[in-house]
């Protein structure tokens, strides 16, 4: 065999063996890792979805909607029975699990979420608000506050935690500590359908509340985060054990990094209103184990509060049947 052959099969044995190795490689490459929580929440400050989004100008009053009633899509959240004992004329019911479907009917027109109390409304209205409705809100108080007939507030405000052993008095409340946020597994790879998906798995576990008692009894079983003010803490005291995470509490902040993912999160504020908004975004964010207190500080020291607190029922008219 001449030098040229030789040559030649040895380049060829090269070339041959480059190829079978840069094919091993490639096969070797794993697949980029998509950090879906990145994906989404970038989406979501992008979009104006952000916490404190979510929490501005969501609420009205009885009154108001009363006043303007026809410019609204109302949409009620109670049991069909109670639905048909009486609700606000023109209203529509529906579940929390279906409240995209019904929402979809609004044509246009600001939707407002009703329910007993104006807790689970708060889950809904975050649901739409992170759907694409944008001027979403939730009657303030919920039926309670449309009629006396359909009271379920008065019934829950109380002072259980005034000279309770585990109400501070005083503001000693916890300093922030830095945890990990959670991760979210999803089949979708785009922020607008992950962020869906999420919905979904929030409406589908509908509200999630917890009882003052459970809490008070042994707070340290909980994360607790009382959201209000420094001032209001002053003022009024806390749970103990707890932290004050509020103004920080934002993704363009970076500020879900100060609750633990592995807790269960307990929230709370003046009616529970808020902190079950939080709650239903917190689900959404993939944070696993959270609970809004049902009926906030209104149903722990509700003689001490100067303001957000339940009063009474309106005398607005209301229809019946279905």
């Amino acid at each position: 065999m001449n030098s040229k052959n030789k040559f030649f099969r040895l380049s060829m044995y090269l070339i041959a063996s480059l190829l079978i190795f840069a094919s091993s490689c490639k096969k070797d490459t794993p697949e980029p890792v998509i950090d879906h929580y990145k994906v989404m929440t970038d989406y979501m400050v992008a979009n104006s979805m952000d916490l404190p989004d979510v929490l501005t100008s969501w609420t009205i009053s009885a009154t108001d909607l009363n006043a303007s009633l026809t410019d609204y899509y109302v949409i009620d959240l109670r049991s069909a029975t109670d639905f048909a004992t009486g609700h606000i004329n023109g209203a529509h019911n529906t579940t929390l699990a279906n409240v995209l479907t019904e929402a979809g009917n609004a044509n246009g027109k600001p939707i407002v979420m009703v329910c007993y109390t104006g807790q689970k409304a708060a889950h809904a209205h975050v649901a739409l608000r992170l759907s694409g409705y944008t001027d979403c809100k939730i009657l303030l108080f919920g039926m309670s506050s449309w009629n006396a007939d359909f009271d379920s507030w008065t019934a829950n405000i109380g002072d259980v935690a005034v000279g309770h052993s585990n109400w501070s008095t005083t503001n000693t409340i916890q300093s922030p500590v830095t945890f990990t946020v959670p991760e979210i597994t999803s089949t979708e790879t785009t922020g607008d359908k992950i962020l869906k998906e999420r919905v979904d798995v929030m409406l589908a576990g509908d509200f999630q509340g917890i009882s003052n008692d459970l809490v008070l009894t042994t707070p340290s079983d909980y994360f607790i985060n009382n959201y209000w003010t420094a001032a209001d803490i002053d003022t009024y005291g806390h749970i103990k054990t707890a932290y004050r995470i509020k103004e920080d509490l934002s993704l363009a902040n970076d500020g879900f990094k100060y609750l633990d993912k592995d807790a269960t999160i307990v929230t709370y504020c003046w009616t529970s209103q808020t902190s079950s908004a939080i709650t239903a975004y917190l689900t959404i964010l993939g944070y696993p184990n959270v609970k809004s207190l049902k009926f906030g500080a209104n149903g722990m020291i509700h003689s001490q509060l100067q303001a957000h607190k339940w009063i009474a029922s309106g005398d607005f008219d209301y229809v019946t049947g279905k």
